[in-house]
């Protein structure tokens, strides 16, 4: 690995800026699949009762199930993000904050840092 010369940046704002997106988007999939749901609800089996209707129900019952799930999941994914990203932004400006106090000598009476030197 060489050295390219460029120093590592964490835009803080940007990430603050970015993080409501995803809970925004969070809430738009939720709503759709919700209305997915009652929707496909509001239908109940339109598939009948015959032979290959029962094969079809069968097999898309289950499925329905996983997906339904699996956008549940994305929606939670979604809104981790979010506040993820918002921990990220505000550990980094805590981060530095305690480096440059780290880095400061706060100054006393008689031109002596608070170390006395």
């Amino acid at each position: 690995m060489t050295d390219t010369g460029k120093i590592l940046s964490i835009a803080t704002q940007d990430l603050k800026r970015a993080a409501p997106t995803f809970l925004e988007q969070s809430t738009a999939l939720a709503d759709a699949a919700r209305t997915l749901k009652e929707s496909l609800d509001a239908l109940g089996s339109p598939w009948g009762d015959d032979e290959q209707g029962q094969k079809f129900g069968d097999a898309y019952t289950p499925k329905r199930t996983e997906i339904e799930r699996a956008v549940g999941i994305l929606v939670l994914g979604l809104k981790s993000i979010n506040m993820a990203m918002v921990d990220m932004a505000d550990g980094h400006i805590a981060n530095d904050k305690l480096i440059e106090g780290m880095f400061t000598k706060i100054r006393t009476g008689g031109g002596r840092d608070q170390d006395g030197r």
